[in-house]
């Protein structure tokens, strides 16, 4: 990797840290305890922070700080507005400053990193190319996976880092056999463990989540207490891509005018026409064009004739779905299990039996579950654990 000091991606005001030596081995991965004295073993451990500008990553580097690590807090600018358009989370520069100022109240030198081309090439474009197949794509699975968190390691590398830091509401453990397990969150409503399916084990072992182990408001207590700057900074709702949450416009704006096509209902009766595929995904009943006495919602999508297929939201009703491109954070099973199968991010994991099949896995819930959506991630758990994970069909 290139000299981080001659890099004209990164933007620094602060002189680049001195090397500290290392201290080799595993310590807690979770903020469950926090001393108020540095430890002399901790300050020895250099750990790079992910810093987007929220109060999640602040909380988190505040924390550590408070631990006695030795920080450095990194931004990686992901995306540049649109013309005319407001950037979202991770990448507007007033998200940027806020990391900037965070990092000034710790103490810590902070960095900027541009990887838009990676982000571009690896999540955005995928990203374009689902929602024209007629696809509903995880965009922050992919971003993980090929451009956070392994970019991120590359980064503590170059600045002798052992670990690195965010504020994701996911947990790591050893277990008896000395393997990583990933845990759900404590914080049920923030649980992020699903976007982590598609990391591998190696890339995990370098890192921490100190905010794992609690919830959002306890987060922004220690923030508060620990004086960031930005500890009452709200959450983002959106893509970061795509802050006014329009992503129909935002594919026409970037992949050009698409086929038009019909709606239909599930005799194959037109009901309307529609300007694009992109426009729809499972379960939608809003912004159809149709009018009746009943709401009908998007039952499937016909990417090669173009067609919207509508019906009522009994329709949306299934049990069972195949799933492929699948990781696997355990040794693959060679017979059917139960486990709990998430179905997207805001889906409570629902009791079903899982059959792995070849570069995947089928799934058969127990009851019947609504809109259940191509190209969205299903996530395995045995109890709390993240076993595996791969895209609907």
């Amino acid at each position: 990797m290139e000299s981080l000091t001659h890099n004209p991606r990164y933007v620094c005001s602060d002189p680049m840290p001195q090397h500290v030596p290392l201290t080799q081995g595993r310590f807690d991965r979770q903020a469950d305890s926090f001393a108020s004295s540095a430890s002399p073993k901790r300050s020895a451990v250099r750990i790079v922070v992910a810093m987007s500008g929220g109060v999640d990553s602040s909380a988190a580097a505040a924390l550590l700080q408070e631990q006695g690590y030795d920080l450095v807090g990194v931004t990686l600018h992901l995306w540049d507005a649109e013309p005319g358009r407001q950037p979202g989370r991770c990448c507007a520069p007033e998200d940027q400053e806020d990391a900037r100022r965070a990092c000034e109240a710790l103490g810590i030198p902070h960095y900027v990193l541009n990887e838009t081309a990676a982000f571009r090439a690896e999540v955005v474009d995928p990203f374009l190319e689902s929602y024209t197949r007629g696809s509903t794509p995880v965009p922050c699975v992919s971003c993980n996976q090929h451009v956070k968190l392994g970019r991120l390691i590359e980064v503590a590398d170059a600045f002798g880092a052992t670990y690195v830091a965010t504020g994701h509401y996911a947990r790591l453990q050893t277990n008896e056999t000395g393997g990583l397990e990933v845990l759900r969150g404590i914080d049920r409503d923030k649980d992020q463990s699903y976007f982590l399916f598609g990391v591998p084990a190696s890339t995990l072992e370098r890192f921490m989540f100190p905010l794992g182990e609690m919830t959002k408001p306890v987060a922004r207590m220690h923030a508060e207490r620990l004086g960031v700057p930005n500890w009452s900074k709200p959450d983002s709702q959106s893509l970061c891509f795509v802050p006014d949450n329009d992503i129909a416009g935002f594919v026409s704006r970037q992949s050009g005018p698409q086929p038009h096509g019909h709606i239909m209902d599930e005799s194959g009766a037109v009901l309307s026409r529609h300007s694009g595929i992109h426009q729809f995904t499972i379960g939608q009943r809003r912004r159809l064009g149709i009018t009746g006495k009943e709401p009908r919602y998007v039952l499937k999508i016909v990417p090669e004739d173009h067609v919207v297929v509508v019906g009522s939201r009994a329709a949306l009703a299934r049990r069972t779905f195949s799933a492929s491109r699948a990781s696997w954070l355990i040794e693959k099973p060679r017979n059917p299990f139960r486990a709990l199968v998430r179905i997207r991010y805001r889906h409570e994991p629902s009791p079903a039996e899982v059959t792995p099949t070849q570069g995947g896995f089928s799934v058969e819930f127990e009851c019947e579950q609504t809109a259940i959506t191509r190209g969205q991630a299903a996530v395995i758990y045995k109890n709390e654990t993240l076993v595996a994970g791969g895209y609907i069909d």
